[in-house]
């Protein structure tokens, strides 16, 4: 597996304000009896296209909408504080592919970096933006809670079928993550929130194409990934004709989002599988970090940042790319990598160092420096041996390492309690993003397969590779060019 560093949850401080060209604008000021989610019965009047709904206790100025790239991008300078939300910023953080734990020195696949800190009052007006160039929910900050479901069509549903219910799920995603109910039998869990940094993100699976007829539109990129000697998947828990990743700064938001989704579903499609996963929340801390995984590692320390010259390339399909209808679209694999944690809990602390190339307390590589300096691979101790050791998982998953594979890791924990024997069912739902998964996550999990320090550790339980479509124009929903195309 990867470098699975996790990556950085955002965390909150003082908010600066203002607003941000093209991306935060201040919203009209919320009636005091209003309420941020009205029920399906009794619909909250459709915001206009700028503003996003405000609690009756805070002032419009609170209020911010943020586009998927722009939440990323970092809180501009120069406002009064207090004056709006902070704007988070994704940073780069480490993580390759498999598991990549917060070691990874500059490696393939990163998790996010904290971003610009927020008080806990204003995280449920956080707003990102259904429509764009990308779709939301892949340079869209880490959220504290998520949801992975996966869909087949039902027999005898097809490609009109699934068209319909992409226009449905697209809907759905724009009214929910605008704050409104859903349009049709809403269940009111989400009445009191605002979007709270609600996203959904859409994909297809290799067997889409097949049941929908559209096989010659499907990307050779989509082919199965190989096997891994590692690998102990489950194939009930893995794959999938249509793929919807789920986050949000809220667990109640989250879950509302993912029963309409489940109900927009009717007869079309049902689920395959599903998992829950979650991420330290906004505010936990005193000061913006790298979030930790299960195994205490700070995980999430060289993630590409879309500041980078080659991120688009690294991350996004070329407009000019094929199938043509994947333009600025991207391809996710998804993995859930069960934690041995008992096994690991025993070894010392030293030798928990040594496994993944980093210090516990802090992220920072054994040849010395604080989380962000440069890993030393050619340092050695007093008896000759390498500091970093040779199988190191930072060391193994280093871009530089792998003919500069790299991909954007955003994954989340998860615990499904504990067995019989007690020992817990916990782990890594590791979610990284790639152009080409041949050139990012391929290369390094194979890397990974052949003497990863850290694989006595792990144990990859499910997989499954999707094709996530550009995100949807106003007027459109997400996969038109590939279904009516």
């Amino acid at each position: 597996m990867a470098d699975q560093s996790i990556p950085g949850a955002r965390t909150p401080e003082a908010a600066p304000g203002g607003a941000r060209e093209g991306a935060l604008k201040g919203s009209s000021s919320g009636s005091s009896k209003g309420s941020l989610r009205g029920s399906a019965k009794s619909p909250v009047k459709e915001p206009a296209e700028e503003s996003s709904r405000v609690s009756p206790k805070k002032s419009a100025k609170e209020s911010s909408r943020v586009s998927p790239e722009e939440s990323a991008a970092g809180p501009r300078s120069g406002t009064a504080p207090g004056e709006g939300i902070s704007r988070r910023r994704l940073l780069g953080t480490a993580g390759a592919t498999g598991l990549v734990l917060g070691a990874a020195g500059g490696a393939a696949g990163y998790a996010a970096r904290p971003a610009e800190a927020v008080p806990l009052t204003s995280l449920g007006a956080g707003r990102v933006a259904f429509h764009g160039k990308h779709q939301p929910g892949i340079t869209t900050p880490m959220q504290a809670r998520g949801h992975l479901v996966a869909f087949d069509l039902a027999a005898g549903a097809g490609r009109k079928e699934a068209a319909a219910l992409l226009r449905r799920w697209s809907e759905t995603a724009r009214r929910l993550m605008a704050g409104e109910p859903a349009a049709q039998d809403d269940t009111d869990v989400a009445r009191d929130a605002g979007p709270s940094s609600l996203t959904l993100t859409f994909g297809f699976g290799h067997s889409f194409f097949g049941r929908t007829g559209l096989a010659k539109q499907r990307p050779a990129a989509l082919d199965p990934l190989p096997a891994f000697s590692s690998d102990h998947l489950d194939k009930a828990r893995s794959d999938g004709d249509l793929w919807v990743q789920i986050g949000a700064d809220d667990a109640l938001v989250a879950f509302h989002a993912l029963r309409a989704i489940q109900k927009d579903a009717g007869s079309a499609a049902r689920v395959r599988w599903q998992m829950n996963g979650f991420n330290r929340s906004p505010g936990a801390t005193s000061r913006p970090m790298t979030t930790r995984n299960l195994m205490g590692q700070i995980d999430g320390t060289r993630n590409p940042a879309p500041t980078d010259s080659d991120f688009d390339r690294r991350i996004f399909v070329p407009e000019s790319g094929e199938p043509a209808w994947m333009a600025n679209g991207s391809y996710v694999v998804v993995r859930r990598i069960r934690m041995l944690l008992d096994d690991w809990e025993r070894l010392p602390v030293e030798e928990q160092e040594a496994v993944i190339g980093r210090r516990k307390s802090d992220g920072a590589p054994l040849t010395g420096g604080t989380e962000t300096t440069e890993m030393d691979l050619e340092k050695t101790d007093a008896r000759g041996n390498p500091v970093v050791p040779v199988n190191a998982h930072a060391r193994i998953t280093r871009p530089d390492q792998n003919g500069g594979a790299a991909m954007l890791r955003r994954p989340f924990s998860y615990h499904d309690g504990f067995g019989a024997d007690g020992t817990p069912d916990a782990g890594l739902l590791f979610i990284c993003w790639q152009a080409d998964p041949l050139r990012g996550f391929v290369p390094v999990q194979r890397k990974l397969d052949r003497g990863d320090a850290l694989s006595p550790f792990i144990r990859h339980e499910a997989s499954g590779l999707f094709a996530v479509p550009g995100g949807a124009a106003e007027g459109e929903y997400v996969g038109q060019r590939l279904l009516e195309g």
